[in-house]
């Protein structure tokens, strides 16, 4: 091989370098909620980077491979052609063959370095750091293709890894993590709002982040709390209440004062149509004007209390303790305050209980 084209396999290879590194990082530092979109609308590049971040550690075996072969052989390659061509000079100023020589070998190892460090390291790394979902679109397709390329020796590289970390008890993950947990979440709007590039005047975000802390007890109105109405109430009854109250929804409770259902203010509305409208306000309500609440544990988290609700199609849940009694009522309009602020119930009277 001639000096240049050893310039030139020098080349090649510190861009082959720059390729894995690049795909290494652009892997594991791509967000899926930016990827996901684009693959759902068809993008061949898309799918192909979703399914390398879904198999992050074959993906870094691939990258770890290449970059290893990258590297062994750029030095091979460079220092015997860097190396002839500082020769000439230097002869021609009449230095010895053994100062020539070492002279040659530390700049070319110097330049080498230099190279392969900045242009072969730490470029395709701040790059893919900068703009990591642009970049693995670019570079997942072929980093992907590599590893199946030389599947087996990949495969046979990354269960070797992942087998040692087995021994110290550690457990593999294939997908490397595309998420925040909430604690991150809250950091990045805190700082964001000390530094001024958020403003959270109604303190809406801060609501949404601690709502996801809270449970369904903390948010539940206790049964001692509660306006409620007997079975037998009837239309009359209901409309007395809202004239007192101003609620909209009332607590149907037994005998034993155990809520059974709620009602609300159009129910009554719809049981007091029809020609004899004279005997139903006087009557009890009609069973299927009642609504079943939704059962939930006390512990359970409010986002999902509101999904059970949200499923079930009720604005009133059941609060039930660990021996199943019932021990309060939660509200759709109280879980929607913890993340909005206050709602004003439109016929409310200002009353402070429920």
């Amino acid at each position: 091989m001639n000096d240049w084209a050893g310039l030139f396999w020098l080349v090649v290879l510190l861009a082959a370098n720059a390729f894995f590194v690049g795909g290494e990082f652009a892997v594991i530092s791509a967000r899926r909620s930016q990827i996901e979109p684009l693959a759902e609308r068809g993008s061949r590049a898309a799918k192909t980077a979703l399914y390398a971040m879904e198999h992050a550690t074959l993906m870094l075996a691939t990258s770890q491979l290449g970059i290893t072969i990258c590297s062994l052989l750029i030095l091979n390659v460079s220092e015997p052609a860097i190396h002839h061509l500082l020769e000439i000079p230097m002869h021609a100023l009449g230095w010895d063959e053994t100062v020539v020589a070492v002279t040659s070998f530390i700049i070319t190892l110097a330049l080498v370095s230099f190279l392969h460090v900045v242009f072969g390291e730490m470029v395709p790394k701040n790059l893919a750091f900068s703009i990591p979902d642009r970049a693995v679109l670019v570079l997942a397709p072929p980093l992907v293709w590599v590893s199946r390329v030389f599947r087996h020796i990949i495969w046979a590289l990354n269960g070797s890894a992942n087998a040692v970390l087995r021994l110290f008890r550690v457990e593999p993950k294939n997908e490397a993590a595309s998420t925040f947990t909430i604690e991150e979440v809250a950091t990045i709007v805190d700082r964001s709002r000390r530094e001024g590039l958020l403003t959270d005047s109604a303190g809406a975000v801060a609501a949404a982040l601690e709502f996801t802390d809270k449970k369904a007890r903390d948010v539940a109105v206790p049964l001692a709390e509660l306006v409620t109405l007997p079975e037998t109430a009837t239309p009359d009854d209901v409309e007395r209440a809202v004239a007192r109250y101003g609620f909209s929804r009332y607590v149907i409770v037994d005998a034993e004062n155990d809520p059974v259902g709620y009602v609300h203010l159009k129910d009554v509305l719809r049981a007091s149509e029809g020609p004899t409208v004279d005997d139903h306000v006087d009557a009890p309500l009609p069973a299927k004007r009642i609504h079943h609440m939704a059962p939930v544990h006390e512990e359970t988290d409010l986002e999902d209390a509101l999904a059970v609700m949200r499923r079930a199609g009720r604005h009133l849940a059941r609060v039930c303790d660990a021996n199943g009694e019932t021990t309060a009522v939660l509200f759709l309009e109280d879980i929607l305050e913890e993340l909005v602020g206050e709602v004003q119930d439109a016929t409310r009277r200002g009353y402070p209980g429920r």
